[in-house]
């Protein structure tokens, strides 16, 4: 069957929203505005995989809907929410807990990475938290999931499990008028330069809000001063930057700094290298400070704004929940039809 074109995506409350969030996310949902109607979600229920502490979730649930706001997402032409306002969310994944099979969550790599070692502590949600993620997409009959490379697995689950449940239940599901299949195999959108923002201290190493070192990233409520002084402390090499991308291979931390000024300047690496190419870094740096302040600065100066005025923020939760909602409920009705639930 044809599945109206809509985006869906997420980003966890788990404080300080970093330049490599609004690169590799933000940016892009509000790029995507233009062309598909569009859910944002603000995925508390996923942040509680590991302990959060309640006041502090609040906060970056906040943070993060005022981070969408401030970069230019409109929240009356498309929904932002949060995750746990919508009961959906919730039975969709215990449907899919129940379709999904251990060893696909056990080949899942992030799980085994944020476990560590003592894989026996971890909670039962880290370990089945990518089946919420298939209901996060999937409870909205999403078709376009923008991701980063280190969600492409998840959204892999996501199809595989939207395949397995058109399979298991094709008959109801063609016997309640839906032809071959009820969910999408959802496409994953990934944009752009510096779609993986590195750390400005080690070009090997993602940028990080767990990083000790708070001049390993830029934070969206950094002020000028702050973005000025962490892109100037970056670490580079002693070399001039090359001319040509091939000449970046080697050299991680000059290929993150010509990545973040790509994506600032809505540009190339090539073309970035075409500008600056024999340049020193000092004077490579200080082109970048002058773009990254202006970009990001009045972005960190809304965002604070906003997270002054709770109730507003709480207002456009609570408005994009209710709109969200419609869409969920008819979703789980149908489900659970093609389940064999009995329901009201």
């Amino acid at each position: 069957m044809a599945f109206k074109e809509r985006v869906f995506s997420g980003v966890q409350p788990t404080g300080n929203l970093h330049l490599g969030n609004y690169l590799g996310a933000i940016t892009k949902f509000v790029a995507l505005q233009d062309n598909y109607d569009c859910i944002y979600c603000v995925v508390d229920m996923h942040a509680i995989t590991v302990w959060q502490e309640p006041g502090e979730l609040k906060h970056a649930t906040r943070e993060v809907t005022a981070a969408f706001l401030a970069c230019g997402i409109d929240p009356k032409k498309h929904i932002v929410f949060n995750q746990s306002q919508v009961s959906g969310h919730a039975e969709l994944a215990w449907v899919f807990n129940c379709v999904a099979r251990l060893g696909w969550l056990n080949r899942m790599t992030q799980f085994k990475e944020k476990a560590g070692k003592d894989r026996e502590n971890a909670s039962v949600g880290l370990y089945a938290y990518p089946n919420l993620m298939a209901a996060d997409i999937l409870v909205y009959r999403a078709t376009h999931v923008p991701v980063g490379e280190d969600q492409k697995q998840h959204l892999e689950l996501s199809r595989d499990i939207a395949q397995k449940f058109n399979n298991d239940y094709g008959a109801a599901i063609q016997a309640h008028g839906y032809g071959e299949g009820f969910f999408p195999q959802p496409e994953p959108i990934i944009q752009g330069p510096a779609t993986r923002v590195m750390s400005l201290r080690d070009g090997a190493k993602k940028m990080s809000k767990s990083d000790p070192s708070d001049y390993s990233r830029i934070n969206l409520t950094d002020d000028a001063d702050a973005i000025a002084q962490k892109i100037r402390k970056a670490k580079t090499d002693p070399e001039a930057l090359p001319s040509e991308e091939k000449g970046l291979e080697p050299r991680p931390e000059a290929d993150n700094l010509v990545g973040i000024y790509a994506a600032l300047a809505n540009t190339t690496k090539a073309d970035v290298l075409t500008q600056f190419g024999g340049a020193q870094f000092s004077a490579f740096k200080g082109a970048l400070v002058d773009l990254a302040v202006d970009k990001l600065g009045p972005i960190g100066g809304e965002m604070q704004r906003l997270v002054k005025d709770p109730a507003y923020i709480d207002s456009v939760l609570a408005d994009g929940s209710a709109r969200a909602e419609v869409i969920a409920d008819e979703t789980m009705r149908a489900v659970k039809d093609i389940v064999g639930f009995v329901r009201r």
